[in-house]
């Protein structure tokens, strides 16, 4: 005797060995044995063989049409037996009842399981709203063959073409297209990215780094909202005072001033100060809302989003030749440039001059501060703080900036518009110079004495604090040991970094003795605080990704072939000239760091964007080694 059964979804065959009321143990055609419950027979039979049971019903199952068994069976329950009966008009053979409930259960749209070898037909709507969907995937199925076709022919399909972003940056992975591009993508082992730019639809790398970013930190564009900008105070008292910047030449939120003041028998007065946006822009306004969504200004080059809008920037920037709201840090300086006493107002602050690194230093810088110097504007103001930074220095016994590292400018000719037809220049400029140091130190004197004067008072801060080596905020006034400060907090650059400006509300408030904005361990204060940390750090990586990416248009644009290195750790190299580090798997394992090494650029991809290099082979050891990047803060 053998048996027809049900077994794991699918249907077996197999001759019986022993036949019990609850169960049976059967042979298969391939020689294995099996214990199987009695409930999942379906059909007991001598002939055929269990062997050619299924074989010989396959081909008669395949030769029915469900459509026409759906008209010929009537509503209700039925068993495939019963229904072999009625169409075949006479008592079934085991390989015919076998075909009709093969037919049967390969037609679950038209025919739906009700219980061992039991169906009943679909209702008609329901039936044929089956068929529709069936259809529709079929031709969906249709569609993407062809879409999948032409992309790996390297033409964009039509219906492809308006989720080029989504692709990139948002994939909805339960549309037919975003299966078919993916399909595409893994069948020629390109990238999302490098798809799209093989079928034209990316016009160029720079869009695609910049538009995830904006995906990423700006779903909803970087326009600001239709916002007055805050009139400037009008009840200040005017500082009696000529103060000037010094800042980069493409600076526009310039939010520090410095003066000096001789005082006869004692020293000097020396005065830091400080844009106050934040005598203005109120905390839980509208502003304050857009400064919070940002939390910093975006830098890159040739290009920034700033934290604040434009008609606010404009009125609080240090700006020359304008009276300019001011948070003010006035230092009593001795003659031996010790700090004697401070204090800190509230006031109009007349900035004479925005000073420019590219127009002071050429007279102002290491190799002249040690001499007479040119009569220049603020030569004498210059000098002073420049020996007071040495002394200021001096008592920290941390030094301001690392010495022998070059930071970079970025100068990108062209619209953006058309990221591929610009060009960039990147000029190296030594970090410590005299102006770098000379606004350094002031600045940490600043954000470490009103640090100190908020933790005094007892009113919450936001500190950025190095302990054990690890760089972290905290609202705590703990030691910043790589600065040699008890505490320090960010302060001076209220127009571009938000924890700056909620510092700013925290200090006015203080000053003026009123209830500050947070209180201490608020939970909105710690919820900006961990939002900023977060948001900075994205910023700054992108700022190093497009930073990678112009230096890496550099490289094609000077069609530069071989490149000095320096090795900085067992692979890792720095790029001449250029703010890029990188690994060479080719280059020796032994190398000490500081080893200066000659590469040959290989293959550069400004969609990733990387780029390859090969050791050729090492520099005469005389030459001169880039010292070792730190981050001093």
């Amino acid at each position: 005797m053998n048996v027809l059964f049900e077994e794991d979804g699918g249907f077996k065959a197999g001759s019986v060995m022993t036949d019990g009321e609850a169960s049976l143990q059967v042979e298969m055609p391939s020689g294995k044995r099996s214990k199987i419950k009695a409930a999942t027979v379906l059909l007991r039979f001598e002939k055929p063989a269990a062997s050619a049971l299924l074989e010989q019903a396959t081909p008669l199952a395949e030769e029915i049409e469900a459509d026409f068994l759906w008209e010929c069976v009537s509503d209700g329950e039925f068993s495939f037996l019963d229904f072999a009966r009625d169409y075949y008009g006479h008592d079934p053979a085991p390989v015919e009842a076998t075909a009709v409930l093969l037919a049967l259960h390969a037609a679950p749209v038209y025919f739906h399981r009700k219980g061992k070898g039991r169906f009943r037909k679909a209702p008609a709507d329901i039936l044929a709203a089956a068929l529709a969907s069936l259809e529709k995937k079929r031709q969906q199925a249709l569609a993407m063959e062809g879409w999948i076709a032409e992309l790996k022919e390297f033409r964009l399909p039509a219906d492809i073409a308006p989720l080029t972003d989504a692709l990139l940056y948002a994939p909805d992975r339960n549309r037919p297209e975003t299966k078919a591009f993916e399909t595409a993508c893994a069948e020629t082992g390109l990238s999302a990215a490098q798809l799209l730019f093989q079928c034209g639809a990316l016009k160029s790398a720079y869009h695609l780094h910049y538009k995830r970013f904006l995906h990423e930190q700006f779903p909803k564009g970087t326009a600001f909202p239709a916002l007055d900008a805050p009139a400037l105070p009008v009840d200040l008292p005017k500082a009696d005072v000529r103060a000037f910047s010094i800042d980069d030449a493409n600076t526009t939120e310039i939010d520090d001033a410095l003066s000096v003041v001789r005082l006869p028998g004692i020293g000097s007065r020396i005065g830091i100060h400080i844009a106050a946006p934040g005598l203005a822009i109120a905390h839980g306004s509208p502003l304050d809302g857009v400064a919070r969504a940002r939390l910093s200004t975006v830098y890159m080059p040739g290009n920034k989003i700033t934290m604040l809008p434009d008609a606010v920037v404009q009125n609080y920037t240090l700006a020359g030749g304008v009276d300019c709201p001011a948070v003010s840090l006035y230092l009593t300086v001795n003659d031996a440039l010790e700090i004697v006493s401070h204090e800190s107002r509230l006031e109009m602050v007349h900035i004479a001059a925005n000073l420019r690194h590219h127009e002071v230093e050429p007279w102002f810088n290491a190799e002249t501060v040690g001499g007479p110097l040119a009569d220049q504007p603020f030569r004498d103001e210059l000098l002073h703080l420049w020996h007071f930074a040495n002394a200021c220095e001096g008592r920290r016994g941390k030094p301001s900036a690392v010495q022998g590292i070059n930071d970079y400018n970025f100068a990108i000719e062209g619209d953006l518009a058309d990221p591929d037809a610009c060009t960039v220049e990147i000029s190296e400029r030594k970090r410590g110079s005299p102006l770098d140091k000379l606004v350094a130190e002031l600045m940490i004197v600043a954000n470490s004495t009103w640090g100190g004067l908020l933790a005094e008072k007892n009113v919450a801060c936001l500190y950025r604090a190095q302990t054990q080596g690890k760089v972290r905020m905290t609202t705590s006034p703990l030691p910043h040991e790589g600065l040699g400060v008890p505490q320090y907090a960010w302060m001076t650059s209220p127009l571009r970094r938000y924890c700056d400006l909620v510092n700013q509300w925290q200090l006015i408030a203080c000053l003026k003795g009123e209830t500050p904005a947070f209180a201490q361990k608020s939970a909105e204060l710690f919820a900006a605080m961990r939002d900023f940390e977060v948001t900075y750090g994205a910023y700054a990586d992108f700022q190093r990704l497009m930073e990678r990416y112009w230096c890496l248009r550099w490289l094609q644009q000077h069609g530069i072939g071989e490149i000095d290195a320096t090795v900085r750790r067992e692979q890792l190299v720095k790029l001449d000239h250029l703010p890029l580090l990188l690994r060479v798997p080719s280059l020796p394992a032994d190398l000490a760091p500081a080893t200066r090494v000659r590469l040959a650029v290989e293959s550069i991809d400004l969609l990733a964007p990387e780029l390859a290099c090969r050791f050729i082979g090492l520099l005469a050891s005389g030459d001169a080694a880039e010292a070792l990047e730190e981050e001093a803060q």
